[in-house]
């Protein structure tokens, strides 16, 4: 019998090609080992990239202050509260790490959060969610509010660490500081004020760390880090003092009782041009971001000034030698382009000189002098003054105004400030002539920029003489009008309900029509009240410049808020020319007392004989007023913010109303005033907790007056 051979014969070529694979792919092989690229691609490189991973280190954007040191706005770390739903974040049911009950976690949160309990129920019944968060009410939450909730001690309920910006005084110079928030890049831009202007400045610029990651992503130990540091934001200081910016603040507050349409009240320095405080109606709390308005009325309000044109129409008619103080017009009415312009009591006063006219505010005097000079020299010499072009101030948005002298009755009623705009700026620009011996200056508001990493001062704003408009002659006469329209004898004068003993303001009331639809408004109080002034006269050192829109009162209503401005600034800066008792002895000057212990800082305050008044029950310092390095007088109060939400009402029966005014400011409580004196009775009791409804009514008693 045979046996089968169960040997296999292979093909040839299968060995052959068998052979040929081997030999192609070894080649391969060998051409990978030794050659840097393959078609094209780093293999190297790729590899890398593949453990590779960077992270962005933020960089921190600038601060803002003010003259005295004082922060306005800043970066503070903020949290992003999430609640974890899922049940695979817990191993032990002892510890549960994602939310449990959610009924009594939804009422909780909600005592300690401006969200409703019904909505925080809604988003912890999702289902099929990891994670939820509960929208723009519980994000930027500050650290107190963190602990705040930390302390109930919620299972699942956590928090994502971010920064947002801060702005510590809230409604405060807003306009000017302006706002900034993060967009959905995570990148955070100035959107308005100093913010948007400077924000390539204040933003900075990132940095990366690059690192080794494992397969899950997270960086691998013991292997090496580049780190690229961010380069933080420049900081900007103002020229805003905080002091006179909240006499500003309550004045404005005082001013919106009457209703107007809006207002605006500025201080600058006479002899710089800084702005030294500048507050407006309406206005927004950057941390909160209800605008209704986003042009800043200090240089995006345009509208016809009224009869503050007066000082510099009669400026021009001075510098052209046109005008004879003794010289006698008749007064009532003048016919120009067949309109018959008339004096705002329409009768005139009969024959009176061109002071008087002054005085008195006649339309009649300014349109004559106006006449002399001419439509081409007007309007240069009002361009010179700054009038028709920006200012340059360091503000967005900036206006420039309109002037077009052509017909005679241009002429005419530009004299008396209608029939033109200017800006609230412009207005101080130009009143700078009459405080510089005749030399107008730039306005500015930023005192310096400082890179904080090298520590160099960038950019600093400082005195800028732009032109010569007129003659030291002029000016004494200007000023001379000045202080008789408001501090002479004549009962007529338009401006002795602007006279205060404190200093001796000098200036200018002004009351102008405005165009809606096409027409004049008139009637009532439809029309723009103003007043441009400075103090004290023999040496000026502010300039004042206040206007309101519809404002619903009398012009006494109106000057007795500007006196107090005028008075504080007075007693702040030691301008206050009353005869009292107090001597050199019984003024103070303040320390900073920011971050310090509150009973180390009674202690010292009642050591100087000065009242400190608490607000809040926090153990640290973290807003002092009046600031460091005012002088005041002993027994005055001085009220420190403390690092704490819980406040409650001092007892304020006999205090002034500004110190009533200051403590609502600081307390963030409404309020409103009635009568004159020191205060009578309250609405919130002493030691009645202050919370988001708290409204406060005082009742002043005239007896203690």
């Amino acid at each position: 019998m045979k046996r089968k051979n169960n040997c296999v014969k292979i093909n040839g070529w299968f060995i052959i090609i068998i052979v040929f694979l081997f030999v192609v792919i070894s080649v391969r092989i060998l051409y990978i080992a030794v050659s840097p690229t393959v078609h094209g691609v780093d293999l190297k490189q790729m590899a890398i990239n593949k453990k590779a991973a960077s992270k962005k280190i933020k960089a921190n954007r600038g601060t803002i202050y003010d003259s005295l040191g004082e922060v306005l706005a800043q970066d503070v770390s903020s949290y992003t509260l999430i609640a974890y739903l899922s049940e695979s974040r817990t191993s032990d049911i002892t510890r549960p790490r994602h939310v449990i009950d959610k009924v009594g976690t939804a009422r909780k949160l909600s005592e300690v959060l401006d969200i409703s309990e019904e909505y925080l129920l809604e988003r912890l019944s999702l289902e099929g969610l990891y994670q939820v968060e509960f929208g723009s009410s519980a994000k930027g939450l500050t650290e107190l509010k963190k602990q705040e909730i930390e302390a109930l001690e919620l299972p699942g309920i956590d928090f994502i660490p971010t920064t947002k910006r801060d702005y510590p005084y809230g409604d405060f110079a807003s306009y000017i500081i302006g706002y900034a928030r993060t967009n959905e890049n995570d990148e955070m831009n100035g959107e308005m004020g100093i913010e948007i202007k400077y924000n390539d400045k204040l933003k900075g610029k990132d940095g990366t760390v690059y690192y080794e990651k494992d397969a899950y992503g997270y960086p691998i130990a013991n292997t090496p880090q580049e780190i690229h540091p961010a380069t933080e934001g420049f900081d900007i200081h103002l020229t805003i003092d905080s002091n006179i910016q909240m006499y500003l603040e309550n004045a404005i507050l005082e001013i919106n009782k009457s209703n107007p349409d809006w207002a605006t009240f500025t201080i600058l320095d006479a002899k710089t041009g800084a702005v030294v405080g500048s507050s407006s109606s309406p206005s927004f709390n950057p941390n909160v971001l209800k605008i209704t308005n986003y042009n800043n009325p200090l240089t995006s309000f345009e509208y016809e000034p009224g009869s503050t044109m007066k000082i510099f129409s009669y400026m021009a008619a001075m510098e052209e030698g046109y005008y004879d103080e003794e010289e006698t017009y008749k007064s009532g009415s003048i016919l120009v382009d067949k309109y018959s312009i008339s004096d705002w009591n329409r009768i005139g006063w009969g024959d009176i000189t061109y002071d008087t006219g002054f005085t008195y505010s006649s339309n009649v005097a300014a349109v004559k002098l106006a006449q002399r000079v001419g439509k081409d020299r007007l309007t240069e010499f009002y361009k010179d003054l700054g009038f028709a072009s920006k200012t340059g101030i360091e503000l967005p948005g900036e206006y420039s105004g309109k002037l077009s002298l052509v017909a005679d009755s241009e002429l005419a009623s530009a004299s008396y400030g209608q029939g033109l705009t200017t800006t609230p700026i412009q207005n101080l620009k130009a009143m700078t002539a009459l405080t510089n011996n005749g030399t107008v200056l730039k306005p500015y508001i930023i005192s310096k920029i400082v890179d904080p990493n090298t520590n160099e001062v960038v950019y600093e704003g400082k005195r800028e003489e732009l032109k010569k408009v007129a003659k030291k002659e002029t000016i004494e006469k200007l000023i001379e009008l000045m202080d008789e329209t408001v501090n002479g004898e004549d009962s007529r004068r338009t401006g002795a309900a602007y006279q205060t003993d404190a200093t001796t303001l000098i200036g200018k009331t002004g009351t102008s029509n405005y165009i809606e639809n096409g027409r004049y408004v008139g009637g009532g109080n439809k029309n723009i009240r103003s007043f441009l002034g400075a103090f004290p006269k023999e040496d000026p050192e502010y300039i004042i410049y206040v206007s309101a829109k519809d404002f619903n009162n009398t012009t006494r209503v109106l000057s007795s808020i500007v006196k107090s401005v005028v008075e504080s600034i007075a007693k702040y800066k030691n301008l206050d020319l009353r005869d009292n008792d107090t001597d050199i002895s019984k003024i103070v000057t303040l320390s900073n007392y920011l971050n310090k212990d509150i009973e180390k800082v009674k202690k010292a305050l009642i050591d100087k004989n000065l009242t400190p008044i608490v607000i809040g029950n926090g153990n640290k310092v973290i807003n002092q007023f009046p600031k460091d390095d005012t002088s005041v007088i002993s027994t005055s109060k001085v009220f420190l913010v403390t690092n704490s939400s819980d406040q409650v009402m001092p007892d304020i029966i006999g205090w002034k109303s500004s110190e009533v005014k200051t403590l609502a400011n600081l307390m963030n409580i409404p309020y409103n005033i009635t009568g004159f004196g020191n205060v009578l009775s309250s609405s919130i009791e002493v030691g009645e907790e202050i919370t988001k409804e708290s409204y406060l009514e005082i009742i002043l008693d005239e007896r203690s007056v």
